[in-house]
């Protein structure tokens, strides 16, 4: 079950993040952050009202409003290094905040068994090379470096943060609501805050009209993303964390897959070696 819902975490973060990097070419980063979770925050408070979730309210909420404030913090910083570039190399580099939840299983006591582990080696490699790592070119700048690994560190301190949100699936669908809600509540001030410096928070020349043209697939991004949590969670909560927090990191394999599907990019030697790597250890720690 760790595997199946580990790996669904994968694709849907995958495509959110192909979504969302189709979405940004034509909206501001933090409007498509904003919106979507938006969206996601509607869908969620009808299904928490439907289920009386509001009973499972308790202290653990507190690391659902924690994952809502690194959350969008996160994704700007990472957001902010693909501008700098290159996005070969950060693009990879924003997996590596599996570290977080496997240092937190680690930590609690868990440990894989010898395939597991060679299955986490091989898929880490897999994972950095699948985004296309850039060997050559024009250098990296310290900046872009540090905003990456901030934003890798805050992406594994939501996948730790949200598993430890909840125990069962009513209770989950609480934690989602209020990670959504706060991550609405913080993404907007800052939205409000930019909006006050003149930064463009509407697409180019078009006002708000543009975006109930896209709000399909704002919805789709936000709900993707809200789902992506909700697996990584079962996951998490039915089997090691070292597997599930692997497992769920392939997600750039599937946003590589995405773009050669959808926009016909092709993928280079470098990255469909690393896929083929990210899928051998996932049957290493399938089969652990």
């Amino acid at each position: 079950m760790t595997a199946l819902f580990a790996l669904a975490t994968a694709i849907l973060w995958g495509l959110a993040d192909f979504g969302g990097g189709l979405l940004t070419r034509r909206i501001p980063a933090l409007t498509v952050v904003v919106a979507s979770q938006a969206v996601a925050v509607v869908v969620l408070g009808a299904i928490v009202l439907g289920t009386g979730a509001w009973s499972e309210a308790g202290p653990q909420l507190w690391f659902a409003v924690a994952a809502g404030l690194v959350g969008p913090v996160a994704m700007l910083s990472f957001y902010k290094a693909l501008a700098l570039g290159p996005m070969g190399v950060v693009s990879p580099l924003g997996s590596l905040g599996v570290v977080v939840p496997v240092g937190v299983g680690l930590t609690l006591g868990e440990r894989p068994g010898s395939g597991q582990i060679a299955g986490i080696a091989v898929a880490l490699v897999g994972i950095l090379l699948a985004g296309g790592p850039e060997l050559r070119g024009a250098p990296v700048q310290r900046r872009a470096v540090l905003l990456t690994l901030g934003a890798a560190f805050g992406f594994g301190a939501v996948m730790a943060l949200i598993a430890s949100a909840s125990s069962g699936l009513t209770s989950l669908f609480l934690a989602l609501f209020v990670q959504r809600v706060t991550n609405v509540t913080a993404g907007g001030a800052a939205l409000w805050a930019a909006a006050r410096r003149g930064n463009p928070v509407l697409p180019a020349g078009g006002g708000p009209s543009p975006l109930w043209g896209l709000l399909p697939a704002l919805a789709f991004v936000g709900l993707a993303d809200v789902a992506a949590n909700g697996t990584y969670s079962v996951a998490a909560q039915n089997g090691p964390v070292t597997v599930a927090a692997v497992l769920s990191s392939l997600y750039p394999v599937i946003t590589a897959f995405a773009a050669f599907a959808f926009l016909k990019e092709r993928l280079r030697t470098v990255q469909a070696a690393g896929a083929g790597l990210a899928l051998a250890g996932t049957v290493l720690l399938a089969a652990g």
